[in-house]
C-alpha cells in the first residue's frame, strides 16, 4: 500500500499516469476551472492535479467527474465542484504540518486532498453508509493519513483536538460553538454560513480572540444533525 501524505509526491495506489486516461481531463480542470479563478497556492493545486476525482463518483457519473459542478454520491448529497473544493483548501494555508478536522466526508475525495497536504485529517461523516463508504475507497487509494468517523459533526472530534485547520463541507445556520473551541490558536476554519442565502467564512483564532471574514457566496447541502432519540412513552 503506498504512503499518501506529507510531502508524498506520488499517485495514487493504482492510478499510476501510463494507465490514468482521465488525466487530460484532470489537467484541463485544473488549468480551466481553478487556476483561471485565482487559487495560487502550488501544493493545492499539485493535488488537484493529481487526485483522481472520477474515482469518488459513481459510475454513472464519471464521465462529468471533471467538469464544473457538483456531481450527486448518493444519499441525497454531493461532491463539491472542482473550484470550490481547492478555493477552501487554499483558504486553510497548509503547509504539511497540521492536524485538520473535516466535517462532512461525503466520497472522500475532500478529504484527499486535505490528506496530501496536512499531517493527519480526521474527518466525520452523519451518513454511517457514506463514512463506511468513504473509508474503504480511501483505504484502498493508499490514503494512510486520514481517519473517518461516522458521527454527528456538530460536536467535533475533542480526543484529537485542538485542530490547526477545520473545513466544514455542510452549511449550518449559525457556527457550531463547539469547532470554534476545536480549533487551536493560531487556527482557520473555513465554513458555509445560512439558510437560503449562504456566505463562505474564514474563522481565524489567535490569541485569545476570533476573527470572522466572508469570502465567497456559495451554496451548500444544509449542516444535518442527530435526531434525539425520544424518550419512552410512559407506562400505562
Amino acid at each position: 500500500m503506498l504512503a499518501f501524505g506529507v510531502g508524498a509526491g506520488l499517485l495514487f495506489a493504482g492510478c499510476s499516469r501510463a494507465t490514468d486516461v482521465n488525466e487530460p481531463k484532470r489537467l484541463e480542470m485544473v488549468e480551466r476551472q481553478i487556476v483561471a479563478r485565482g487559487v495560487k497556492d502550488p501544493r493545492v493545486l499539485a493535488a488537484m492535479r493529481r487526485i483522481p476525482r472520477h474515482l469518488f463518483v459513481p459510475e454513472s457519473e464519471i464521465p462529468h467527474a471533471y467538469e464544473d459542478r457538483p456531481l450527486p454520491i448518493g444519499s441525497g448529497q454531493t461532491i463539491s465542484q472542482p473550484y470550490i473544493v481547492a478555493f477552501m483548501t487554499e483558504q486553510l494555508h497548509l503547509t504539511g504540518s497540521e492536524t485538520v478536522l473535516e466535517i462532512g466526508t461525503g466520497s472522500g475525495y475532500q478529504t484527499a486532498v486535505l490528506a496530501a497536504l496536512a499531517k493527519k485529517v480526521y474527518s466525520i461523516e452523519i451518513r454511517p453508509e457514506l463514512a463506511a463508504e468513504a473509508t474503504g475507497r480511501l483505504k484502498s487509494l493508499g490514503v494512510t493519513n486520514a481517519d473517518v468517523m461516522a458521527a454527528d459533526g456538530y460536536r467535533g472530534w475533542p480526543e484529537h483536538a485542538p485542530f490547526d485547520g477545520i473545513l466544514v463541507t455542510a452549511a449550518p445556520e449559525r457556527i457550531p460553538p463547539p469547532l470554534l473551541e476545536q480549533l487551536a490558536s493560531p487556527g482557520r476554519m473555513v465554513i458555509p454560513v445560512g439558510g437560503f442565502y449562504q456566505e463562505l467564512k474564514v474563522i481565524e483564532r489567535s490569541g485569545g480572540g476570533y476573527t470572522e471574514k466572508s469570502v465567497l457566496p456559495v451554496r451548500f447541502v444544509p449542516f444535518v444533525r442527530e435526531t434525539p432519540t425520544p424518550p419512552p412513552a410512559p407506562a400505562r
